[in-house]
Parts: structure tokens; sequence; C-alpha cells
């Protein structure tokens, strides 16, 4: 970063460090010991829709690496999703998986396309919680829905869950920048 970037305000992107996925089994642990949250065996990579012949090799060759419980869909907004199934306790082949996904579209030249990927976890009371890692920012964040209420969040836990988590991952600290997710698959 220059002299004129400090001046103008700008500030030099980070940039993403897929190797940071392999802390979600230790903050899982983390999560589970403190709050009774579970994870659910599902997990997912959120990209921009892309298309052509590489984009279909690229989903092809995820599709033979992972095997035929992988779905993809498309949300509302237009978005793509990768959705990965694992046993519930198996989140280390989980992680692995969302780790080749983004990799693979990283090598592949869809970088800038990629988004999110995020695990889910539930707790006794069938609450839902995601651990999202956001891919330009290299940073996590927990996106907490509350059930039957339409499109609210239960803030008091995802602060909870972030005070906990401080020293498993690196937690988003901009907290504008904490998106919420609804529908995704994998939540």
């Amino acid at each position: 970063m220059g002299f004129l970037d400090v001046i103008l305000g700008r500030s030099k992107a980070v940039r993403p460090d897929l190797d940071q996925l392999f802390a979600l089994p230790s903050a899982a642990i983390t999560l589970q010991a403190a709050t009774g949250f579970t994870p659910t065996g599902r997990g997912s990579v959120c990209f921009a829709s892309v298309e052509g012949g590489a984009f279909a090799r690229i989903r092809a060759d995820v599709r033979a690496l992972l095997g035929p419980p992988v779905e993809f869909s498309q949300d509302q907004y237009g978005y793509t999703w990768m959705l990965a199934r694992h046993a519930a306790e198996d989140t280390a082949g989980l992680v692995n998986d969302l780790h080749a996904v983004n990799t693979a579209l990283q090598e592949g030249g869809f970088g800038p396309q990629l988004l999110c990927s995020l695990i889910g976890f539930r707790d006794e009371r069938g609450r839902s919680l995601a651990l999202v890692y956001l891919y330009k920012r290299g940073t996590f964040y927990p996106f907490a829905p509350l059930s039957g209420s339409g499109e609210k969040r239960d803030n008091p836990l995802e602060l909870q869950v972030r005070s906990l988590l401080g020293d498993d991952l690196t937690v988003e600290k901009d907290l504008s920048r904490w998106f919420p997710v609804w529908g995704a698959p994998g939540l």
C-alpha cells in the first residue's frame, strides 16, 4: 500500500486464505462445549453464477470428487450454491470437501466469483446457526436466524458466538459485513 492509498483512505484487499477453513473443526468443538450447538454435517459454498465449458468441467470434477451427495442449486438472487453432506460428527471431512470445491473454483479461474462457505449447526432447542467464511475478506462470522419469525436474526447469539470463537477463527470485525444468508443450503 502506497502513501497516496493511506491519504485517500484506501485499504489493501485481503487475500483469501482457504486454509483458514481447517480451523472449523476446532471451532466446532469450542462451540459445542460452550453453547450446545452441534454440527449438522451440512455445508455449502456460494458463488456468483458462471456459465461455459470451463465451469461445466469444474462442476463435473466436483461431482466426481465428492460423489453423488453433492447438490447444486440457485437462490432467488441468482447465486449458485453447492451443498455437501457428511455424518454430523465428520466436520473435518465436510471442511475438506468445502476446501476442495473452493480450491477447484479458484484454480479454474473462478476465484472472483466465490462469495462464501458455511457449515451448519443446531442445538437441542432446534435453533440454527451457521459459521460463514467470507472468501473476499478472509474472515468468519456467525449467522443465527430466528426460527418462525420471518427474516430476523438472533443478534445476542451471534455476538456470543463471536466472543467464544475469537481464539479459534479470524472473526470479521465489521458487523456490517455479517450478511444474512437466508435459506442457504446447509443452514
